[in-house]
């Protein structure tokens, strides 16, 4: 009779840890089966007209399919414009930075920085604006990344240029 218990239990608790990894690899998997549509969030004119900076997305990591980025993003007085030619690997939690150092290419790079997080990246592919917080001084910051809150993970990383050596 012990045995019979015990078969069940090992059966009840082997049905719950099955179910929670189900459940778990599900969450991580359906933005890669399931990516939300591309964004296509316009400026006005009047934005256009005050460029501070511009960039491009790179995958910091070759050897990584996973984590990649490719596209423009501009940087205008109040605004971080991310290019409809936009686009990253699907992943969760990804965040748009402000950084103040340049050539970040791992996610170690990143390490006791300080940095503006812009919110939630809207979509992994397509247009998007972002606004800067009041008091932030752009000449100060170098990068824009997208980056995993949830893994600490470099998704894509894209240098800035001033718009007045870019002329």
């Amino acid at each position: 009779m012990k045995s019979f218990w015990r078969g069940i239990a090992i059966f009840i608790l082997g049905g719950v840890l099955g179910t929670g990894f189900g459940v778990a690899l599900g969450f991580f998997i359906f933005p890669y089966v399931f990516p939300p549509p591309a964004a296509a969030e316009q400026l006005a004119d009047a934005e256009r007209s005050n460029l501070v900076a511009s960039g491009r997305f790179i995958h910091a990591n070759p050897s990584d399919p996973v984590h990649y980025g490719k596209g423009r993003v501009s940087v205008y007085e109040h605004t971080v414009y991310l290019e409809s030619d936009f686009e990253v690997g699907p992943g969760p939690a990804f965040h748009v930075y402000l950084v103040p150092k340049g050539a970040i290419r791992s996610s170690s790079d990143l390490k006791d920085v300080m940095f503006v997080d812009l919110g939630g990246l809207r979509a992994f592919k397509g247009s998007q604006r972002y606004v800067i917080p009041a008091g932030v001084n752009l000449k100060d910051y170098r990068s824009v990344i997208i980056w995993c809150e949830r893994f600490d993970v470099l998704i894509s990383p894209a240098d800035l240029t001033s718009a007045v050596a870019a002329r």
